[in-house]
């Protein structure tokens, strides 16, 4: 009988880390490992995905999740007390059945897991949502190789593999650690206890960040095994794989795709700024007439919580000519990237929708707000060069709407620049369907876990 090897996934509660865990696990399950999603009880009726279970472990907010805490302080607290507890019942529960839990993949966010795997004796390891190259510059600060606060005078930034990196360029904590204690302390931790860890994965693919990769080298042993995108938008071999199976979101369908199939080839700009960004009230009201002033069409993700943030009438404008633009509270972002008529993604750069629309071939206007996003912003811009970076204005440090309306020409006109810009995302697309291919490199690397995985079982057996 062969023995498959059961991998536990325990993602951190919110939607831009369960997507790509989930999918790693769908991948796993693909390959012929057996795959449960372990989460809180407050996202566990979010998450369902064709063979892989769910199952609940406890943050200590069960009916309200992280709304609850009084600080993210709190929960990570209660999340680490409650969680190690509920997951180690989880690993008992499943020990005495046929297919007993044998390897914890973890969000690197979550360290304790590994204790749990450890006192379980079983396999554990971490797994990074954010790019490798952001990985590299925690790595550095953990080693005491890089001291905050990062100042203007410490710049450029200067990582092996990596561009020279400006204030504008760092996570946002790195100059103002003060500002989110709770995020930056996690951010470090995720480096605690790495040593001890059996494997460490991280969301990226070689040919994407090949010379950070390259400078890593034994200090962060990583298996690059990104995009973590549905199969469908890359090598198709999962079927029937359209979507990441969560959503902590009612999805509503307003006919986003109806409206984009009534606009010609490349002319809408697709808005979206993620499940945690916040613009003020003047930021929307210049995002908001910028749209308004291009020449070109918009389709704009605004959360009923910001709707009020919006301009006087402009809603009001959209919605009675849906001809220019068309704004609602959510829909499918990689249905919407990967349809024809969207020719830009204004995105805040958070790594699941940089790699989303590096996975599209979406050329792409970064307006980065804080943490990893400012990173991401300056290798779409330098590096990849699949896009621009909206500046910020210097006064109010918000991007106004002559600065959008400048970027969505260069991204989305054929001129030079714009060429050019579409040219390098079609590449990228190209590279990103190959890593994940069979053979490719980042498929590859989940096959050498799933061997590796089978390997040691067969010896403990």
């Amino acid at each position: 009988m062969e023995i498959k090897g059961h991998v536990l996934v325990l993602p951190y509660p919110s939607q831009g880390h369960i997507n790509p865990l989930l999918q790693f696990a769908k991948r796993l399950v693909s390959k012929g490992l057996k795959a449960t999603i372990a989460t809180t009880h407050y996202t566990v009726s979010s998450i369902s995905a064709p063979f892989v279970e769910v199952e609940p472990i406890s943050d200590g907010f069960d009916d309200e999740g992280f709304a609850k805490a009084k600080s993210a302080e709190l929960f990570l607290e209660s999340f680490k007390s409650n969680g190690s507890r509920t997951l180690t019942q989880l690993v008992k529960k499943h020990q005495t059945t046929k297919e007993p839990i044998t390897c914890i993949v973890y969000d690197s966010f979550l360290p304790w897991a590994l204790d749990v795997a450890r006192e379980n004796g079983i396999l554990g390891g971490p797994f990074f949502t954010n790019s490798a190259t952001v990985s590299a510059i925690f790595s550095l600060i953990h080693a005491g190789n890089l001291k905050l606060p990062v100042l203007l005078e410490d710049c450029p930034v200067v990582i092996p593999g990596v561009p020279p990196l400006n204030l504008e360029d760092l996570p946002s904590f790195l100059n103002a650690p003060e500002s989110y204690p709770a995020y930056l302390r996690m951010k470090m931790n995720q480096f605690s206890n790495l040593d001890k860890a059996d494997w460490i994965f991280s969301n990226t693919f070689l040919s994407l960040e090949a010379e950070v990769v390259k400078s890593m080298g034994d200090r962060w042993p990583a298996k690059f095994i990104g995009p973590m995108v549905p199969s469908f938008y890359l090598d198709g071999r999962i079927e029937g794989d359209k979507g990441y199976g969560a959503s902590l979101w009612k999805p509503l369908d307003h006919g986003c795709t109806k409206w984009l199939a009534t606009k010609p080839k490349s002319s809408v700009a697709f808005i979206s700024f993620g499940s945690m960004v916040s613009l003020s009230q003047q930021e929307m009201e210049e995002i908001a007439w910028g749209l308004q002033d291009s020449e070109h069409y918009f389709l704009w993700v605004v959360r009923d919580s910001d709707k009020h943030k919006l301009p006087k009438g402009f809603l009001e404008l959209t919605t009675k000519d849906q001809e220019k633009g068309m704004i609602v509270n959510w829909c499918n972002q990689l249905e919407m990237l990967a349809h024809d008529s969207v020719g830009c993604f204004v995105t805040h750069c958070g790594w699941n929708s940089t790699l989303e629309g590096l996975s599209l071939g979406v050329p792409m206007v970064g307006v980065p707000k804080w943490a990893d996003q400012l990173t991401d912003a300056k290798f779409i811009k330098d590096v990849w060069r699949v896009g621009v970076r909206a500046k910020a204005d210097g006064v109010t440090g918000i991007v106004t709407r002559e600065e959008l309306v400048t970027c969505l020409n260069e991204v989305m006109s054929d001129g030079e620049k714009g060429l050019v810009i579409k040219k390098n995302a079609r590449k990228w697309r190209e590279l990103a369907k190959e890593a994940i291919s069979e053979g490719g490199s980042s498929d590859k690397a989940i096959d050498e876990f799933v061997v590796a995985l089978k390997d040691i079982l067969k010896v403990k057996r």
